[in-house]
């Protein structure tokens, strides 16, 4: 299906640091044992934030805390991300950013994904959310629940906005991350970003464990039914306007695909397929960009006020590139690298 290979190439490359603590395939014994040790330094240093964090009644920093437990190894067992995002629902301040994070406290083994309690409350909390409505039509298309699952393309369609609360993950992260300073076992001794790079790695890490839609679902969805029914053409197209200005380029690729795809418009069809070669261009350069971050303290800095200052995943990008003078489109001719 066209459109899916950009989407495949975006998930690729749009991860902070996806090899900064890798030893490398050319790397010395002495090397490799070093790259261990700092990522067992790293994974304790998480558990102190998380222990810090853990404490509070904030919805926020419990956010934080659980996100930042999802990956250790043992956590204890009030602090573990299922305690922890439990507590974080239950804050007087808790917002829909809390349930989306806690779709991923679920068994998948047991079929019980996403988190069904969490899914209830979130059409409860944000009904304008798109993004709400796809976690729910990938569920009832997976269950057979056809006409439930015809209402949730019409609902995501007439929704004001599509935010998988990404930006609010990076953004309490970025809070939390910095409440210690990191200890001199998990610096990079070849490195220049110090402390500013370990904080800017487990941030942005960390926060791509926030969950997703299957928006795979949606585009088979679309792709299998529009052709029949005039009127899911028509809501495809309508909630493909919406993902164009998502949070996430996941987001805004599907977006395009879903224009490129069944707009019948040859100038629509080209525009769409020119604006995913941009889409492609920028996810492309912020993660060359958050790479050299990590031996850049003065970018790892910026990055981490970026996410700080809250917005979408898909903003950000925006403001990174433009920060470093980097064009938002692509140059004539370029072509994208293969994704690994």
């Amino acid at each position: 299906m066209r459109g899916w290979r950009t989407l495949a190439l975006i998930t690729a490359v749009c991860t902070f640091g996806a090899t900064a603590t890798a030893a490398g395939p050319q790397a010395t014994p002495d090397a490799a044992k070093t790259s261990q040790g700092r990522q067992k330094a790293l994974l304790a240093f998480q558990s102190d934030l998380v222990s810090v964090l853990a404490p509070s009644g904030d919805a926020d920093r419990l956010l934080a805390a659980a996100l930042l437990a999802r990956p250790l190894p043992n956590p204890g067992k009030l602090s573990n991300f299922h305690s922890l995002i439990e507590r974080a629902a239950h804050a007087d301040d808790a917002g829909p950013a809390v349930n989306w994070a806690r779709l991923a406290d679920c068994d998948p083994g047991a079929h019980a994904c996403p988190n069904s309690t969490a899914l209830t409350q979130l059409v409860q909390q944000a009904p304008d959310n798109a993004a709400v409505w796809l976690v729910k039509l990938s569920q009832d298309v997976n269950t057979l629940k056809k006409d439930d699952a015809r209402q949730d393309l019409a609902k995501a369609a007439s929704a004001q906005l599509y935010d998988d609360y990404s930006g609010v993950a990076l953004k309490v992260l970025a809070n939390g991350a910095t409440l210690l300073p990191p200890p001199s076992a998990t610096l990079d001794p070849n490195s220049a970003a110090g402390a500013n790079g370990v904080q800017a790695l487990i941030v942005f890490s960390t926060a791509a464990g926030m969950p997703q839609p299957a928006l795979r679902d949606t585009a088979a969805y679309c792709a299998e039914q529009a052709p029949k029914d005039a009127s899911v053409k028509d809501d495809c197209l309508k909630l493909g306007k919406i993902l164009e200005w998502g949070s996430s380029p996941l987001a805004r690729s599907l977006g395009l695909h879903l224009r490129e795809v069944l707009n019948t418009d040859p100038a629509q069809q080209q525009d769409a397929q020119n604006a995913r070669l941009n889409l492609v261009w920028q996810v492309q350069n912020f993660a060359e960009l958050s790479l050299r971050a990590q031996n850049d303290k003065a970018r790892a800095q910026h990055l981490l006020a970026l996410a700080r200052s809250g917005g979408t995943q898909m903003s950000m990008v925006l403001a990174a590139l433009h920060d470093d003078g980097i064009p938002t489109d692509a140059p004539a001719g370029w072509q994208p690298h293969k994704a690994q």
